[in-house]
């Protein structure tokens, strides 16, 4: 029923709101044969799963965006090349040119359109996309992709004092690393450069603010470079060449921290460090400061321990050594005299052997030498005589008498004097 309008003019007819939007589905979209099984040609942006299976996303190009849903029942429906995309994760096809057959509906309850996806097929990569593709290959060809060449990467410092960090100052994300890095580590020095992270100019603040830092008086030992989570449209500046580049070129270590950990951008293959989540960045630039101080404790502790456990082991190892020694000793004397036992036992004969040998050869010599000894001849009754000087006289020549001579006998001796000397055959 209509009312009277304001001044008493009759409004004609007035609709409700769902009878409005029963009348929109029902004479605009459902029965309009343009729109039946239409064809629709647009960049993939922000595509979502849901438990149910359902996928939702939105198709762009650059002027206008719909909202459209692919569900469970049609994703079979879908090219090899697009199902090939999602096997590689669902933010893959983020990007991606499709072409997309099916009906608009009208939603109820939020007064919206979206595009139901009943076929759909891939158109080609996206201007994004390839402009993505092209630069990651050049920065691969240029020596710069760390993200799959680990080794390229600088050691991030391991007790940074200065922490320096290039995002909005509005959103959470600055909070929460704050956050993170003061309850982490207390009395940080910690600085923002506040930029746009997404939209036009963003690029141009985000290499500002890197630039800032790496020729600031004020020296940080670490740079996280970052943003939350959104679509690839919201996450294209950290995709952009001088965004990318100021980041590779930084003299600091960098740490980049863009969106999500299923959001991947050219900014995390030129950093040192790359991040899943803004947090993530905050916890791996610096330490647990308690755990550091008991770790330190502990350390002193055992460091204290530590001279009299090594005496202690030392005590003991040299207990263990004069055991071994000992008991090395006894075998090796034990040893020694079984030896000398058993080389006496086969000493024994020989030295008899020896003994005798030398006995018999003693006792001939003695038979030899008596013979030959001038003693010997004494006893079967000759003498020899002695002059003066004690030399034998072995005759008359040289005897005067008066000279005094020395007769030894087998007995003994006798003195004598010569009274006078006479030759053979000759008288005295």
């Amino acid at each position: 029923m209509s009312a009277p309008a304001e001044g008493g003019t009759p409004p004609g007819r007035v609709f409700s709101v769902t009878a409005l939007t029963q009348s929109i589905r029902k004479n605009l979209l459902s029965n309009n044969e343009k729109l039946a099984g239409v064809w629709i040609e647009g960049e993939v942006s922000g595509n979502k799963i849901y438990g149910s299976g359902h996928r939702y996303f939105a198709l762009k190009d650059a002027n206008a965006t719909i909202s459209c849903v692919l569900f469970a029942f049609n994703v079979g429906n879908c090219d090899e090349g697009f199902l090939a995309a999602l096997k590689q994760g669902e933010a893959a096809v983020n990007g991606l040119k499709v072409q997309a057959q099916g009906e608009l509906d009208l939603n109820m309850g939020r007064g919206q359109y979206s595009f139901k996806v009943k076929r759909l097929r891939i158109a080609g990569q996206g201007d994004k996309m390839a402009a993505f593709n092209a630069l990651k290959a050049k920065l691969e060809a240029e020596g710069l992709n760390k993200l799959d060449h680990p080794n390229l990467r600088r050691p991030l410092p391991f007790l940074p004092h200065r922490i320096a960090i290039v995002t909005s100052l509005s959103g959470a994300v600055i909070h929460d690393m704050c956050t993170v890095l003061t309850r982490r580590f207390p009395n940080l020095e910690i600085r923002l450069f506040p930029v746009k992270v997404q939209g036009e100019g963003a690029a141009a603040e985000i290499v500002g603010g890197i630039e800032f830092f790496n020729t600031s008086a004020w020296v940080p030992d670490v740079l996280i470079v970052g943003r939350g989570g959104g679509s690839v449209e919201d996450l294209w500046p950290f995709n952009e060449a001088p965004v990318v580049y100021a980041v590779a070129r930084s003299r600091i270590p960098v740490i980049s921290a863009v969106g999500h950990e299923s959001d991947t951008t050219l900014c995390d293959y030129v950093a040192d460090f790359r991040a899943g989540t803004p947090s993530i960045a905050a916890e791996r630039a610096v330490p647990v400061k308690a755990e550091l101080v008991a770790r330190v404790c502990d350390l002193a502790a055992r460091l204290e321990k530590a001279p009299q456990q090594a005496y202690e082991a030392l005590v003991q190892r040299i207990d263990d050594l004069s055991f071994r020694l000992g008991a090395h000793l006894k075998e090796v004397s034990t040893a020694f005299e079984n030896r000398l036992q058993r080389m006496a036992l086969r000493l024994e004969p020989v030295i008899s052997a020896v003994y005798q040998r030398a006995e018999s050869r003693l006792k001939t010599a003695a038979t030899g030498l008596r013979h030959l000894s001038p003693y010997g001849v004494l006893e079967r009754g000759y003498s020899i005589t002695l002059n003066a000087e004690g030399r034998v006289v072995r005759g008359v020549e040289g005897l005067a008498p008066g000279a005094r001579l020395t007769t030894r006998l087998a007995g003994g001796s006798v003195d004598s004097v010569v009274e006078a000397v006479s030759q053979e055959g000759t008288a005295a």
